[in-house]
């Protein structure tokens, strides 16, 4: 009988319970579980029945001894547990970002390659279900030489969502960590992952957030907003990163011969009016995926000049991990592909650490904000 492949897991939030039960599912055994708060994560060890539960990192990594280490803490806090994790040869699962800055990226993923270990990086909603009939259909030339993309998304968050790590730049923060990584993952999915040149801007639109006790979820953070944002005893915390980013890419793809224009347009506080999209424009038709990560449904601009919706194909549906919500099965896909790689079968590509540090270099470029030329002299 095969050995199961051994799992630690950094987190006790949102992430942290999806990555284990993403593992589990994949045919791991989930050997431990680290969160900072001691009721917290015995309370998770004892929900998900994994044995060892601990605030101590390095102490869960020379006592549960795991293959896989699985990070699903803020990014800020990702340098330090990934380094040991690779340095004590494990292979390493992360939730984007991978670090908080470019050059701990480029750190951590020099050092796996190294070590020789492997690694995913979990810009994983390139596994959703319209993606991956999207990018079927461009390599079918369903749509001929693909020329332009266009990624839209209005979250219109709540503002007064308590002060944490996503309104901090050097705890991971910001929405080109936790957006555009996505969006740019599931674009060069679909076209290729030869990113030539970027432009964008950011803007921090927010402020500040109250400061308040006992958030632990990501997920659930708004249920946690004070009731009377008017008390003077209020703690405030202030944002320093962005809450909303335009960016332009131009991207190689073996599909066209010239470079593919993409637009990703992103604002974290701003009310929806039409959906959220996902557009893929060719010479001979369009995609059109609904949803900020393309989740679905699909329709197809073709010869007839009208949009078509399509059903997702039997070969695509038959690979879909059945769980509930989109974040879950994305990343039960891409705990699958990096457990079967590493015991050794062939899986495709998925995204690793040098997409991770790749990602981080580019957010670092676009948050200067000096793309901008002055035209304020002209006539």
């Amino acid at each position: 009988m095969e050995r199961k492949l051994k799992v630690l897991v950094a987190g006790t939030g949102f992430a942290g319970e999806g990555h284990a039960k993403a593992f589990r599912w994949a045919g791991a055994e989930i050997v431990g579980i680290v969160g900072r708060t001691p009721g917290v994560v015995s309370e998770l060890a004892e929900k998900l029945q994994i044995p060892c539960a601990k605030t101590d990192w390095k102490s869960a990594l020379e006592e549960c001894q795991p293959d896989i280490v699985s990070i699903a803490t803020p990014g800020g806090a990702h340098y330090e547990p990934i380094r040991q994790a690779i340095e004590s040869g494990c292979h390493v699962f992360c939730e984007k970002p991978m670090t908080d800055r470019a050059e701990t990226a480029t750190e951590l993923y020099n050092l796996a390659r190294t070590k020789g270990v492997k690694t995913a990086y979990a810009a994983s909603f390139r596994y959703a279900p319209g993606v991956l009939h999207a990018k079927q259909l461009v390599a079918e030339g369903a749509i001929g030489e693909p020329v332009e993309v266009e990624c839209m998304s209005h979250f219109n968050l709540e503002r007064n969502i308590p002060f944490g790590w996503s309104h901090r730049k050097e705890q991971g923060g910001g929405r080109l960590n936790n957006n555009f990584t996505h969006t740019l993952s599931i674009v060069t999915s679909v076209l290729g992952d030869r990113i030539m040149s970027i432009i964008g801007e950011v803007r921090d639109d927010l402020g500040r957030a109250p400061i308040v006790e006992g958030v632990h979820n990501f997920a659930t953070r708004r249920d946690f907003i004070p009731k009377d944002l008017d008390d003077p005893s209020l703690n405030w915390g202030e944002s320093n990163v962005e809450w909303s980013y335009t960016v332009l890419a131009r991207l190689e793809s073996a599909f066209a011969e010239k470079p593919v224009s993409v637009l990703f347009k992103h604002g974290g506080l701003v009310p929806r009016f039409h959906e959220d999209h996902i557009v893929f424009y060719g010479t001979k038709g369009a995609i059109y995926l609904k949803g900020h990560y393309g989740s679905g449904p699909v329709y197809l601009w073709g010869a007839d000049r009208t949009w078509q919706e399509l059903s997702l194909p039997s070969d695509i549906a038959d690979t879909l991990p059945d769980v509930e919500g989109e974040t879950e099965q994305c990343w039960h896909y891409l705990a699958r592909e990096f457990v079967r790689d590493i015991l050794g079968e062939a899986v495709p590509a998925y995204p690793t650490f040098k997409e991770g540090s790749q990602y981080q270099q580019i957010i670092e470029l676009i948050r200067k904000n000096d793309n901008w030329t002055d035209v304020s002299h002209l006539a």
